[in-house]
């Protein structure tokens, strides 16, 4: 009898024979164990008293770090739960700059609750509900919690700042870095244009010095030899040109051969090129500026001339170089020389070249500064090496985060002490829930704790005696109480940080499990 007398069918190969899927339970142990794996990485480095990771790159590269997004974005990560995790973090990063490793702590302990209530039977989706009604009882206290910071003044930033900076290396710089952190912040920070501050604050290392050494510069350093060794090495208060074409003779778009005859054509022709660029120099010495700054090209003879016309000439810069050179002395960029009038001058209040001796010789450094200037530039002392380079990681996290209060307006207390309350007010609200989505809650409380908890652990304290001694302390109203720097329950009265950091890191490490905890089958066609 044959296959379709039988009503007997042929197997429907979808997939490759190589191919592996994995279904139920299974699914949920691979993901949970990657995502706690990633969690527990980076657990170590948290809060005041978190130690350093050092990644050791495949090139050779050294490097020493104890920041959340440079250890992510280092990891060569194959697992699919574990990219998801390197997605969540980077999407942190450039939202708020700051808060990624307690995003990440906060997200492993999610999953991980989560993966003990599907193991238990509960429905994925309902795990998902109870998440997500925890998510929103958390913002509201977030949202209740959080202090108007529309008026704070300069010390209230400074805790801002020292906040962001502890437990990095910028942290050993102290009162000094924190406060040039700040004055750059509200020197560039627009309430018109949120969100922007950050990329208009330039970081340079000094190479020599110690970190208390560092400045402040209202304006930029750009770190090349001058064009001409004889020309002005300090100015002050004078005009800025800034032009975007070369200051050289144009060139043909075709080649040609011209014929000279005699000497005298020779010298009529050459005659012709010196009026040529005699009539560029003119031209530019016209409107007055004192700084030019080009950023192609300028002629070897046109240099020549500016400088023994008392200019200052800043040749090859490059479109961004000009782009900041406008930004600190307020001119225009001229296209043509049509353009370079007097109004599209701009103005330096000084300028001023310094040269340093280091390993690789003499390096030069022109500071070129204005009061009014739309970018700033934090001079940060020390060596050139990687420890240099943690410093200003530091800084620029702790930039981001006293822009970001100041874009928000809204500043939390830190130390754990908003997870300890998120947790208090889930659990309170799982009280009234009904069904199976009640477990969910509790678990979501208990990942709240996870932050705080981690504090603990890596201060050296009992984890669970100072958990419950912030919970009774929150409990009888003490609602400034959290984890002090020796891990013990203490009232927080400087840790304070971008409400907005904490409230996104708890929204899209939310987001994040949820979509990982709807999976129930994982495809690889590695056979993995």
């Amino acid at each position: 009898m044959d296959g379709d007398e039988s009503g007997g069918r042929a197997p429907v190969v979808i997939v490759r024979p190589t191919t592996n899927v994995t279904s139920g339970v299974a699914v949920t142990q691979k993901l949970v164990t990657a995502a706690v794996a990633f969690g527990d990485l980076l657990k170590g480095t948290f809060g005041p008293n978190g130690l350093d990771k050092m990644l050791y790159k495949t090139n050779g590269e050294t490097a020493i770090t104890n920041d959340g997004a440079r250890i992510v974005a280092d990891l060569m990560v194959k697992h699919p739960a574990a990219k998801s995790f390197v997605s969540l973090a980077q999407g942190q990063e450039d939202a708020c700059g700051d808060g990624v490793t307690g995003c990440l702590i906060f997200a492993a302990e999610l999953m991980r609750e989560g993966g003990r209530l599907l193991e238990r039977s509960l429905h994925p989706l309902t795990l998902v509900d109870g998440y997500r009604a925890a998510l929103e009882v958390a913002l509201e206290v977030a949202e209740a919690r959080a202090v108007d910071a529309t008026s704070a003044e300069r010390a209230r930033w400074l805790d801002v700042a020292r906040t962001a900076m502890t437990g990095t290396s910028a942290e050993a710089g102290g009162a000094v870095l924190a406060g040039l952190v700040v004055d750059a912040a509200l020197h560039v920070h627009d309430a018109e244009v949120p969100s922007s501050g950050h990329e208009r604050v330039r970081m340079a290392k000094r190479g020599e010095g110690s970190m208390e050494g560092s400045t402040l510069l209202r304006g930029i350093i750009i770190e090349r030899r001058v064009s001409l060794d004889r020309q002005a090495r300090r100015c002050s208060n004078v005009h800025v040109a800034t032009l975007t074409r070369p200051l050289s003779l144009e060139k043909g778009v075709r080649d040609a051969d011209i014929e000279v005859h005699d000497v005298a054509q020779l010298e009529a022709f050459m005659d012709a090129e010196e009026a040529l660029l005699d009539g560029l120099v003119e031209r530019v010495l016209a409107t007055g500026a004192t700084v030019i700054a080009c950023a192609k090209e300028v002629d070897s003879r046109v240099l020549h001339r500016l400088v023994d016309a008392g200019c200052i000439v800043l040749a090859d810069l490059e479109r961004a170089g000009i782009q900041d050179m406008a930004d600190v002395c307020g001119s225009i960029m001229c296209e043509h020389l049509d353009d370079l009038t007097p109004a599209a001058l701009g103005w330096l209040d000084r300028y001023e070249v310094e040269t340093l001796e280091g390993e690789d010789g003499r390096r030069e450094r022109m500071h070129l500064e204005h009061e009014k200037s739309r970018l700033a530039t934090i001079d940060v002392g020390g060596g050139h090496g990687t420890a240099t380079e943690e410093v200003i990681r530091g800084l620029f996290d702790a930039l981001r985060s006293v822009l970001g209060g100041m874009d928000s307006r809204r500043l939390l207390l830190g130390g754990g002490s908003l997870h300890v309350a998120a947790a208090l007010a889930v659990r309170e609200a799982a009280e009234a829930a009904s069904g199976r989505q009640r477990l969910a809650m509790d678990a979501y409380a208990r990942a709240l704790e996870a932050v705080p908890g981690t504090l603990v652990e890596n201060a050296g304290a009992d984890r669970l005696d100072v958990l419950l001694e912030l919970r009774a302390a929150h409990r009888n109203g003490q609602h400034e109480a959290g984890v002090g720097p020796d891990g013990s329950c203490a009232i927080i009265t400087s840790a304070w940080s971008n409400a907005f950091t904490l409230e996104h890191a708890l929204e899209v490490a939310t987001e994040s499990v949820c979509g990982l905890l709807r999976i129930d089958q994982v495809i690889s066609s590695r056979g993995d």
